[in-house]
């Protein structure tokens, strides 16, 4: 029941609506969920200044990618549209290099870096971690399979799922983000849970020191910021007061009865 009911929220995402796509969606979930804990092969991409980029180039930190065809001019720009205020919100919140965007174009006849630099530049997307990247039709294989990403041609563009593929720094497929619109929640808070070392266990002080800032960074929706919350060493500071508070009444309540006691006995 559970997978019937991703398999139909999950159907939406694909673009747009078609008998195509309704007789595909169900191939393209299963494809992208069995491409968790997949590791990124080390391919050579070309980016819009036509210099090579190699997905090893991006190990160590969590990578977001995406991928588009330019000709799309519905669900691909709102994806990434979508996507940039809640890249921007993570570069404001965790540092500009904590981790890094790659938008790969996979319609390798049309998607140049020349048509995807336009493509960037048409859509505002200029931030300095995010890269729009061309490939070859090898490499695109090679990457749409690590990643999950299935592509179905149809008269006049493509059927995909609407996907962002959250990477750790091993180059693996950590999580699948659907939706071609969401709030920068849905995707900053599992990146956050990346980039601050959630799951690693507490074995230095640095990592100790991400911990604390995995649970005291926090979303407000009203800005649309991520900010470090303060509050919550103020309530463990006053927590702690009261409980040494409660403690030294304790000891001073025993040291007094001791007291008395021995004046008693004597």
């Amino acid at each position: 029941m559970r997978r019937k009911f991703l398999a139909l929220a999950l159907a939406f995402a694909l673009v747009p609506s078609s008998a195509l796509a309704a007789s595909n969606a169900e191939n393209a979930i299963a494809l992208s969920q069995a491409a968790l804990g997949q590791q990124l092969p080390d391919l050579a991409l070309t980016d819009t200044s036509g210099r090579t980029v190699r997905l090893s180039d991006y190990r160590g930190k969590p990578l977001l990618v995406s991928m588009i065809y330019t000709g799309c001019a519905d669900v691909c720009p709102t994806l990434l549209e979508s996507l940039y205020p809640a890249v921007e919100a993570g570069r404001r919140a965790f540092g500009e290099d904590s981790f890094a965007v790659i938008t790969v174009g996979f319609d390798i006849r049309n998607d140049t870096p020349e048509r995807l630099r336009l493509f960037a530049r048409t859509r505002g997307i200029d931030l300095p971690n995010w890269k729009f990247l061309a490939a070859d039709e090898e490499s695109l294989d090679a990457l749409a399979r690590a990643v999950g990403f299935g592509i179905y041609s149809r008269a006049g563009g493509f059927d995909h799922l609407a996907q962002v593929s959250l990477i750790d720094a091993e180059g693996r497929v950590s999580q699948q983000i659907y939706g071609a619109v969401f709030e920068p929640p849905i995707i900053m808070d599992p990146l956050k849970a990346l980039v601050l070392r959630r799951s690693e266990p507490l074995k230095s002080l640095d990592i100790l020191v991400d911990r604390i800032r995995y649970f005291c960074t926090v979303y407000d929706p009203k800005s649309g910021r991520y900010y470090f919350n303060y509050s919550l060493f103020i309530s463990v500071g006053i927590g702690l007061f009261s409980f040494s508070l409660i403690v030294l009444a304790l000891i001073r309540e025993w040291w007094r009865s001791s007291g008395r006691g021995m004046r008693s006995f004597r």
